[in-house]
């Protein structure tokens, strides 16, 4: 159990999951940069809360930008979206009459990618649901706005435990402050902080080999010139 003061952002938790390194400059370092992917993904998601918060559809309850958080997995964030329906095994709604079942939906700008990373922050959403509405819930759904359709994913035990290993990593190295290193690979091309992390630095042997590479690069090209 976390206290409050000490709960870490739950979208860092995607971070992580891809890189963590990309997560310790974000969330340990306090380096940020932004290129056209990231300002692209801002904008998708202010677009998604930029309606009435709370929306009434039949039976179903349309909630936008809702914040939540976990003392088990010490994490807190906002869900894009949670749908509400009508349902025999739901919960009470203040407000509301009846029961409902809470399903989380989470916007991605891109596409489905090759990677967990989305699903375990849409599966760290729903424990947190969870947790503060003492339910359970079995599923939810990502939405890409690339081909704007929503994908499945099932809250598996396999899947939660994952989101909570992960935590568990997350605040280990918080508390030590410790930035991992990295191997370079071709996603790093996409990383709006590749300049910052210098991830092709991991390549070589020590920081004195990397300079006199560099330093050979720069001749070659003076005699090219």
């Amino acid at each position: 159990m976390y206290q409050e003061e000490n709960y870490l952002m739950l979208s860092g938790l995607q971070h992580f999951s891809y890189c963590r390194r990309q997560w310790a400059l974000i969330h340990i370092e306090q380096q940020w940069a932004e290129n056209e992917r990231t300002v692209d993904g801002q904008l998708f998601h202010t677009t998604a809360h930029n309606k009435d918060k709370i929306e009434k559809r039949g039976d179903t309850l349309i909630v936008r930008g809702l914040p939540v958080k976990s003392s088990v997995l010490g994490l807190s964030g906002i869900c894009d979206v949670v749908e509400f329906t009508r349902s025999e095994e739901g919960i009470t709604l203040y407000s509301y009459d009846g029961l409902w079942r809470p399903y989380p939906i989470e916007y991605k700008k891109g596409k489905p990618k090759e990677h967990n990373a989305d699903e375990l922050q849409l599966c760290a959403q729903a424990i947190c649901l969870e947790e503060m509405l003492l339910c359970h819930i079995s599923e939810g759904c990502l939405y890409y706005g690339e081909n704007r359709r929503r994908k499945k994913v099932l809250f598996t035990e396999e899947l939660r435990t994952a989101v909570s290993t992960a935590s568990q990593e997350m605040h280990d190295l918080w508390k030590k402050g410790y930035t991992p290193k990295v191997r370079y690979k071709k996603g790093c091309n996409a990383c709006s902080l590749k300049e910052i992390c210098l991830p092709k630095l991991g390549k070589s042997q020590n920081v004195s080999s990397y300079i006199d590479h560099f330093i050979q690069d720069i001749d070659n090209y003076e005699k090219t010139s």
